[in-house]
């Protein structure tokens, strides 16, 4: 199973592929680690993201695509932005997409705990939240 963790931040939605064998979890190189959506936010830049996570979804071959849930009030609200993007990723027809809340996240890795260190996947550090989102997704789907 082929599954892209996403976490949402700012105009930023950062990634992280992961393949789920029956002995063990890889890592795909990407030739992208996240996709900002332009400054500008008109809806042609909406649609340009939306055709640019798509074509990358299909170009690796992702079975599913998994979103870190963000907070709609408090202090660690998600921003306007992200909710954005969310929509135009959750609105390709091609794609499987679902959330995940920080509070399950947590109880798999709890359940699950990694037999490695992040800092040895070989990831970039402000990929975490995204790998956290697909382990996750992808522990979940075992059970």
């Amino acid at each position: 199973m082929r599954v892209c963790g996403v976490d949402l931040t700012g105009s930023d939605a950062v990634i992280v592929l992961l393949v789920q064998g029956k002995d063990a979890l890889t890592f795909p190189d990407s030739r992208v680690r996240k996709l900002t959506l332009k400054k500008s936010h008109t809806t042609e830049d909406l649609r340009q993201f939306q055709q640019d996570f798509s074509r990358l979804m299909g170009d690796y071959s992702a079975d599913r695509v998994v979103i870190r849930e963000r907070m709609h009030k408090g202090k660690f609200a998600g921003g306007a932005i992200s909710f954005k993007l969310e929509s135009a990723i959750q609105l390709i027809p091609a794609l499987e997409v679902s959330l995940i809340s920080p509070s399950q996240i947590k109880s798999v890795l709890a359940e699950n705990p990694l037999s490695f260190k992040f800092s040895e996947t070989g990831l970039k550090i402000f990929q975490e939240n995204a790998f956290k989102t697909a382990y996750a997704a992808a522990r979940q789907a075992l059970n």
